[in-house]
């Protein structure tokens, strides 16, 4: 890693720290330092109620996922070799999500079962892994993003048909608003319940590293230097379903964090994905903490959902992302 790439890892762990601190100082009853710190680990009455109770899990749980999506899409990207993979272009949150949605909305489980991230698991496993098998070994730009569409499609009307659906309407209005994305109301129930989920994921990827240096080469190639692509295949499949399925069942879907979050660090480290694994973590965990600290401060009666906020930087982001490569393809050809 040049000196560039060290100092931007460096200072992207320093932005998370700083960031987790000033989460947990956010809100309507403003703490200071010393008391926040002091709430944490004694009995400082209402600001320890606040801090460890309220802010604490909604902050380790953007953290948590944050982190999840950049290092999924990362590994996407190399995976695919492909700038513009991430889950949700591939309707992994939606249809996590949709198993998610499901579970509730029919009374198999309530919000804080071991049912709901399971479901969103297996929602997740079934769509990253229709994705990588429709667009084949080869897939172009055009097909990936097209089977990525047909299945984020199918996902939504899978959503859609549960909502309407359910027998109660109360929990399917609730449901609408936690698809939305939204960390507000988490305890520590919800952190024990993803975590583990969440962390597995992580090892299952970077475990994947080398295999994506070596797929930089082609896949025959990669092969020939002694990687088994279809065991990293399906192991990259199982690691993003791990982290996307049980993020979504406590916050519902979060959109391009894991497109965003790579982009941003990638020019620092060059070509090699296995590089862009841990920036692309610790950016993504910046992202959502920080979107997360602005729904807090932006003034209202309700608070806007993080999953609207990450969509509205998202988007213009992605069309940015595809002129890009239009403006590419034009050049190489001319």
């Amino acid at each position: 890693m040049d000196q560039r790439g060290t100092w931007l890892t460096a200072t992207l762990a320093i932005g998370v720290v700083l960031l987790f601190a000033l989460s947990l100082m956010t809100g309507p009853a403003r703490f200071p330092p010393q008391t926040v710190a002091a709430a944490l680990v004694s009995d400082q009455g209402v600001a320890s109620i606040i801090v460890r109770d309220i802010r604490l899990p909604r902050t380790l749980l953007a953290l948590l996922i944050g982190a999840t999506f950049g290092l999924a899409g990362a590994s996407l990207q190399g995976l695919l070799r492909n700038p513009l993979a991430e889950p949700s272009l591939f309707g992994a949150p939606q249809a996590a999500a949709a198993a998610a949605a499901a579970v509730m909305a029919f009374g198999l489980a309530n919000a804080t079962s071991l049912a709901v991230p399971l479901a969103g698991i297996g929602g997740a496993l079934l769509s990253v892994g229709a994705l990588v098998a429709i667009a084949g070994r080869r897939a172009s730009l055009t097909v990936t993003l097209l089977a990525g569409l047909a299945l984020a499609s199918f996902a939504g009307a899978a959503i859609a048909l549960i909502l309407n659906l359910a027998p109660n309407p109360y929990i399917a209005l609730e449901i609408a608003f936690w698809l939305l994305g939204s960390l507000r109301d988490r305890s520590m129930d919800h952190v024990w319940l993803a975590a583990p989920f969440m962390i597995a994921s992580w090892l299952v990827l970077a475990l994947n590293a080398g295999a994506f240096r070596a797929l930089t080469l082609g896949e025959d190639a990669a092969a020939s230097l002694g990687v088994n692509v279809e065991r990293t295949r399906v192991l990259v499949v199982i690691g993003v379903a791990l982290g996307v399925g049980a993020a979504v069942s406590v916050a519902g879907a979060i959109s391009f964090v894991g497109l965003v979050a790579p982009h941003l660090v990638r020019r620092f480290y060059g070509s090699d994905p296995a590089r862009v694994l841990l920036p692309a973590s610790l950016a993504g965990a910046a992202l959502l903490m920080a979107a997360d600290i602005a729904v807090r401060l932006v003034p209202g009666a309700v608070e806007i959902k993080i999953g609207v906020v990450t969509a509205l930087i998202g988007v213009p982001f992605f069309l940015a992302m595809i002129f890009h490569e239009r403006r590419a393809l034009e050049d190489s050809t001319s």
